[in-house]
């Protein structure tokens, strides 16, 4: 029977924060009878401003645990985790986090999991898995941590980037707006004292900058989030839209539950042209680039490039699908080419 198990993984020693440190997960939990053969183990990472139930809530005409449900109705372990400086998990303060210790603390949580899962001692009840293939699926700023993670630490055995480029992510506004201005920060630069190396170009930009939170606030509350049309797809719900741009600008108390109250500073460093390259070129593993129709990515066809070792790479657009994928009407088609390549993955580690 279908369960799900809240978790708390201690990734002090390798975040190397000074303090104490984990990392919320909820294992989700097949029927272990019908589990898949060859086993999977999916790690999903929500994006900025998003917690690990952006993976298991219902659409008004979902089906039961949201993503989670599918993969795990399908014979999968599906362990949704929520980044350091995101949801339940431990908030440092200042600037003490970055792309890098967020990433290894993500490898090093899925470490211990995987060593647990196949001792038979992370869950009670669950008997031991052993040799199970380890996916890393992250959408929009998880997708960013997840390629870091892959290209520093070989984490997974297949990663899915979903609505995030490797190459440069734009978040784009409404046709006919002028286009949100972000500011470039090479990863090198401390944020407590940033160089932002397009400021000229920032200044003279007639949209929105990104870190004006009073502009946006005041835009949401004027009838439309900047954010609204590359987020979310005409044919969502309006109320579901509107309570998750209105979160975003943070004029909801309480937050929906796919909310994180938290994300942290160092997720601008992801906008930048090339910010994660290094990284995403030394990936060998299988990558799955998946986004919607409306998106962040601006040349779909041209991404494949930015991973320059992977020898196996698939690329998914999806209909009638924004960036927030999981809102989509078209969502369990994600779903399924996800879950799809995901079997596939496990197949070909067993012909190696």
């Amino acid at each position: 029977m279908k369960r799900a198990v809240e978790l708390r993984i201690d990734v002090s020693e390798a975040a190397a924060l000074g303090m104490a440190a984990y990392v919320a997960i909820t294992v989700h939990l097949p029927d272990m009878t019908a589990l898949a053969d060859p086993a999977v183990v999916c790690f999903a990472f929500p994006g900025g401003g998003y917690g690990r139930r952006y993976y298991s809530f219902d659409m008004p005409d979902g089906s039961g645990g949201g993503e989670a449900g599918f993969h795990c109705t399908r014979g999968w372990i599906f362990i949704a985790c929520d980044h350091l400086g995101f949801g339940d998990s431990t908030i440092a303060q200042g600037n003490a986090l970055n792309l890098d210790n967020i990433a290894v603390a993500n490898d090093a949580m899925v470490r211990q999991v995987m060593d647990r899962l196949q001792a038979g001692t992370l869950v009670d009840g669950l008997r031991p898995v052993d040799g199970a293939t380890r996916l890393g699926i992250g959408q929009s700023m998880g997708g960013c941590f997840t390629v870091v993670a892959q290209g520093n630490h070989q984490t997974f055995h297949g990663i899915g980037v979903l609505g995030y480029s490797a190459i440069h992510t734009v978040v784009p506004t409404r046709p006919g707006q002028p286009p949100a201005a972000w500011p470039w920060i090479s990863r090198r630069s401390s944020l407590d004292a940033p160089h932002v190396v397009n400021a000229a170009a920032l200044a003279q930009s007639p949209g929105l900058t990104m870190g004006d939170a009073e502009a946006f606030t005041a835009a949401a509350r004027a009838g439309e989030h900047p954010f609204q049309w590359s987020f979310h797809h005409d044919d969502e719900p309006a109320d579901i839209v509107t309570l998750d741009m209105m979160a975003s600008a943070g004029l909801v108390d309480p937050l929906p539950e796919w909310r994180s109250a938290t994300t942290p500073p160092c997720g601008i460093y992801m906008v930048a042209p090339g910010a994660v390259a290094l990284e995403a070129a030394a990936i060998r593993v299988p990558v799955l680039i998946a986004m919607g129709e409306r998106d962040v990515v601006p040349d779909p066809l041209g991404e494949p490039r930015a991973y320059k070792s992977a020898e196996d790479i698939q690329l998914f657009l999806c209909p009638r699908m924004a960036h927030m994928h999981n809102f989509a009407p078209t969502r369990a088609r994600l779903w399924e080419r996800i879950h799809h390549w995901g079997d596939g993955v496990a197949a070909e580690r067993q012909l190696a």
